[in-house]
Order: C-alpha cells, then structure tokens, then sequence
C-alpha cells in the first residue's frame, strides 16, 4: 500500500497562520433522552492531530458529520454538543458555526487569531455533502489552505468533505489517527506476525465475507460467530432454525469452508430462543437448532473451544460480536471473547479491534483501550479496505 503523507512529515512552519480543514468522524452516539454524548472515544481520538496543529499556530476548521439527517436540519443530530465536548477536552474555546453556507464565512475565519478552532455544524444537513457537489465542494476548499484526513471511518465515501473538496487542495495530508489506522492495517495485509488469528462475528454479513475472502490465504486461524458462522453452517447442511444468514453467500461459502476447513472454526453449541424478548424460551443446543429458535450467542463450549485459539503472541483482528451482545442475556460469549484478547495482548499479541459494534462490546467487558493495541474507528471503511477496494478518501491524499 502506497504510503501517504502526515501532518508531522512537513515542517510546523509550514501550518503557521495558515487555516486547515480537518475532516473529523465525530459521528458519536448521543442519548436523545438526556441529550448527552453516550462514547466520546471517536472525538478523543483526534485530540493529538489538533493539538499538533495549534501547537505549529495554525488555525483549524473542523467539519463532520452525525447520523442520517438526509439531506435535513435534525435538531438532535446538531454538531453543537460535540464542539461543547471538544471545548472540554481542549480545555479551549471551540467556535461553532451553525451557518457554514454564509458569504462571509472564510473572511470571518480569516479575522481570527492563529490557535483558533472552529467546528461546522452537521455537514449532512446538507444534501449536497453526500452528492459530492462541485459547488459545495468549492466552497468547503475556499474555508481553508491544507486539507487534512482525520476521518478514516468515512474514507469510502465519495462525499464532497472526503473527497470533492481534497480536490482543490495543493496540499492533501493525513491526520496521526488515520496514519496509524493504514499502518496497522497495511501491516496485518501485508506482513502479519504468526500465528494470525481472524475472529469475525456480527449481523453485517456480506462485506464481512468480502474481508474474509482477503484474510483467508494469509490467517492461521479463522473464528467466525454471528450471521456469518450460520451461513457457513447452512452450507454444509446444518439445520439453524431462524438464524440470521446470508442466502446470497450460502454456495460461496460452501466453497470456502471445503478448501479452507481446517483453519475455519465455528460454534459447537448455541445459546437459542425464540426470540430476543422471551428469554424463558432459552436454551443451549449442541448441534440442530430447533425451527421455530434462532441462535442469539455463542453456547459455553464454543467460548471454551474459542478462548482455547485466542493466546499470546502473533496477530489478532477482530470485527463483530458473537451474539446479541446489547441484551445481559446474550453477551456472555462477546464478553468472554473481549477478555481473551485483552490477555492475549498482554502475552505479546498485537491486536486490532475494528467496527462501532465491536468496540462497544470491549467496553461492556470492561476491556481498556491500553489492553488492545488499536481500537479503529472505521467500520465500513475498514472491511472495504482489507477486501481490496481502495477508498477514495485515502487515495486522494498527496
């Protein structure tokens, strides 16, 4: 993979009094109820990217999205509780500009002092963002004289912030999370330490298997959990009741599992009901599952024969929970999982944990971020890049 450039390969003279767009993901979960930011991992993790570009007196323009708004003003999908947590975390003034459409705009950014932040609201509010439109794409670029790429979750769109803006750039870096983001991924490709563990898992079946695909021929080990164990199971004529599949992939992964079968490790018993509401339905099955039961967690001899291949040592990534992980009833097996690749870290592992789902599952095992060697932000972006497909927001940069 083609190196890209960073933030820290130029000299801080170079930022000095000059305005820089970073495009941040601080596409965060906020309790609507409270009004209050649920996880700001996705904001922490850009602190040491601003803070080097106020250090080298530039000014910085942040923009970003939150949710769906489609096009829409969404009043609990503003940016403004965001800028206010930024602030906090800063522990300085975020200036933040609900209107970025006026005029003036960049004569106003212009007039403030070098070491200013300032953060645009929902650049989804407008329809025009996702459209890559010319227009606002050009006015994005006139905010600014450096685009930066902060924003590794975001990078396969081909949005006019991620990539219509980029453009118009001269200067086009990468921020230090998505530079850590391509070496650890790149690294993992590439040259990965032995043994190399996959473990996948989730509801988001067909790009997982468009991963998969890429890891097969390099991984040691394959765990696979979740719709994707069901669609394998099927496939080779295991009865899996109402479980989640993927039809589409039934015959690929037939394929798969009869040239690859020895390195691809799947449940041995299930944790099953009736649905996700009834847990008086429960029940744990070793092999066929029951018609009218869908498999909702991993069962206790699948977590045995799982934590049995997650050891010390060599190369682990991991993307998606085994199960229902968000119902106490049905994380047990995500919760297990967590916890053996925390100590398999701290054996000598290096380990990388990708998706919005799976990081929340380490923090519901109460995993810390120091007991896995890279949390990543992206989710799409980061199954897209291990499949091949190049991202258009990483390919644009200098």
């Amino acid at each position: 993979m083609k190196q890209k450039k960073v933030i820290s390969d130029l000299s801080k003279s170079f930022f000095k009094d000059k305005k820089v767009f970073v495009r941040v993901d601080f596409n965060v979960p906020i309790n609507g109820r409270t009004n209050s930011i649920r996880e700001d991992y996705r904001i922490r993790r850009t602190i040491p990217t601003i803070d080097y570009l106020l250090d080298c007196g530039a000014k910085v323009v942040l923009g970003s999205h939150l949710g769906r708004p489609k096009g829409k003003f969404v009043s609990n999908l503003s940016l403004k509780i965001v800028s206010e947590r930024l602030s906090e975390l800063l522990d300085k003034e975020v200036i933040f500009c609900a209107d970025f459409i006026q005029e003036k705009l960049a004569e106003n950014i212009d007039s403030l002092p070098s070491g200013s932040v300032i953060m645009l609201e929902n650049l989804r509010f407008h329809k025009e963002e996702t459209d890559n439109d010319s227009t606002f794409s050009q006015h994005l670029a006139e905010l600014a004289d450096i685009y930066v790429n902060e924003a590794f979750g975001t990078s396969h769109r081909t949005h006019s912030s991620t990539y219509g803006m980029a453009l118009r750039f001269d200067t086009r870096l990468a921020g230090f999370l998505v530079d850590k983001e391509l070496k650890f991924i790149s690294k993992m490709m590439e040259e990965p330490e032995h043994p190399f563990l996959v473990i996948i898992g989730g509801s988001k079946i067909n790009d997982k298997m468009v991963a998969m695909a890429n890891l097969l021929k390099s991984a040691d080990k394959i765990i696979i959990a979740g719709g994707a164990a069901y669609t394998f199971i099927k496939a080779n004529g295991g009865k899996i009741g109402n479980s989640l599949f993927d039809d589409k992939m039934v015959d690929w992964a037939r394929d798969v599992y009869k040239e690859y079968n020895k390195k691809i490790i799947l449940p041995i018993d299930h944790l099953v009901s009736e649905s996700i509401d009834d847990t008086n339905s429960c029940l744990i099955v070793n092999s066929d599952i029951p018609d009218d039961y869908q498999a909702l967690d991993i069962g206790p001899k699948t977590i045995e024969l799982f934590n049995s291949n997650i050891k010390g040592r060599g190369y682990i990534f991991w993307n998606g929970p085994m199960g229902v992980f968000e119902s106490d009833t049905f994380s047990s097996g995500t919760i297990h999982v967590a916890r053996a690749v925390a100590l398999a870290t701290l054996r000598g592992a290096t380990s990388v944990v990708g998706g919005g789902e799976t990081i929340a599952a380490i923090r519901k095992a109460e995993v810390l971020e120091s007991e896995i060697s890279h949390m990543s932000t992206g989710g799409g972006a980061l199954l897209e890049y291990i499949g091949g497909i190049e991202l258009p927001g990483i390919e644009i940069l200098d």
